[in-house]
């Protein structure tokens, strides 16, 4: 399944957020992501992060501007945080369901091939 390929789409009322071996399966597809646990709960609910370093500042931040506009067309926003002027770190969940939603795992693949 190319993930790439696949278009967010709102998660409706009484979706269940992502196990955690349903998640660590769609993680193969995405290079580089790990799961984390939000806000200091142990994996529950949980998220997926990835950190990049670039060369600069300008180079972090146009990244960062690029995935503000690929989450505003899919509709889907992560946590962005630039620190020490060259480090990006991303996070995604689905906060409308407390946890992971295959929407999550689209967005980086697709934030994948920004690089």
């Amino acid at each position: 399944m190319d993930l790439t390929k696949q278009k967010c789409v709102p998660c409706e009322g009484g979706t269940k957020p992502m196990s955690k071996k349903e998640a660590l399966d769609y993680l193969k597809m995405t290079r580089e992501w790990e799961l984390v646990a939000s806000q200091g709960v142990p994996l529950e609910p949980m998220s997926i992060q990835r950190k990049f370093v670039f060369k600069d500042f300008t180079e972090a931040l146009d990244f960062t501007n690029k995935v503000g506009r690929l989450a505003n067309q899919e509709d889907h926003h992560p946590d962005i945080f630039i620190h020490n002027y060259k480090k990006v770190d991303v996070t995604l969940s689905t906060h409308s369901i407390g946890g992971l939603s295959v929407n999550d795992m689209v967005m980086a693949a697709k934030i994948n091939q920004l690089l």
